[in-house]
């Protein structure tokens, strides 16, 4: 895979009744098990299952080489460290408040931004309330971190919406929203693959990349927390960041 690559990666299990399903594109519809690199997809369509692993093992090739000069014997992380990934370097989107956000906006902080939307029935608000959860533990550090949502579903998720949601799990998170081409934009920047599926009964669920991608203070995507990896190693890696000059 080129590092240059802008198409969105989907990594996807064999077996949609395998114990374990591990992939970068998952549906918030069912719970799985996570691994280290990816997050989940559930009830899964097989479509060209051998190509997806090709570009499962890209996506995981990528990841690694994006830290490999970075990382040091200093900042042991128990995330993904992906520091100089070339990807998600940028967004512009609006908060639930009406406000033009940047990434720039959030300079000095500590910035976690997942994407997801506000009908899916587990592994967003599980996500949301993980970092809630990291938040209160990080005391007296918790006013350095942003916590952002952005949301796969503009079309349902209005600000009024996020504004309701968002917040619900913590008041100082915010919730980002756009026009459709704002979001494709954005998914496509940060490699996020999202994709609508129709339900039983009628309406819709969207398929997502589950994952938190984390910045330090000064702007730089330096971590990748796939769902499900546990508040205690985003504890530790945040306080590393916060640390860190």
């Amino acid at each position: 895979m080129r590092s240059g690559s802008t198409s969105p990666i989907r990594i996807i299990s064999r077996g949609a009744h395998s114990a374990t399903r591990s992939c970068i594109s998952p549906r918030c519809s069912q719970r799985c098990s996570p691994t280290i690199t990816s997050a989940f997809r559930c009830n899964l369509r097989s479509a060209a299952p051998d190509l997806r692993f090709l570009a499962a093992a890209g996506f995981v090739l990528l990841i690694a080489a994006a830290g490999c000069g970075e990382r040091t014997q200093a900042h042991k992380f128990r995330l993904t460290d992906i520091s100089g990934a070339p990807f998600g370097a940028e967004f512009s989107l609006t908060d639930h408040n009406g406000q033009p956000r940047t990434l720039s906006d959030f300079k000095g902080k500590v910035v976690t931004v997942f994407f997801g939307f506000t009908h899916c029935p587990d592994v967003c608000p599980t996500a949301l309330a993980e970092m809630a959860q990291v938040v209160r533990e990080l005391g007296s550090d918790a006013g350095r971190v942003q916590v952002l949502f952005v949301t796969v579903d503009p079309e349902r998720d209005t600000p009024d919406v996020l504004k309701r949601y968002v917040p619900s799990f913590h008041p100082d998170f915010l919730g980002l929203h756009g026009d459709a081409e704002a979001i494709a934009r954005t998914a496509k920047e940060f490699k996020v693959f999202h994709q609508k599926q129709p339900v039983s009964g009628g309406g819709y669920s969207v398929d997502h990349t589950a994952a938190t991608y984390i910045y330090d203070t000064q702007g730089r995507l330096r971590l990748f927390a796939g769902y499900g990896q546990g508040g205690a190693a985003l504890v530790h890696d945040i306080r590393i960041l916060l640390a860190q000059r």
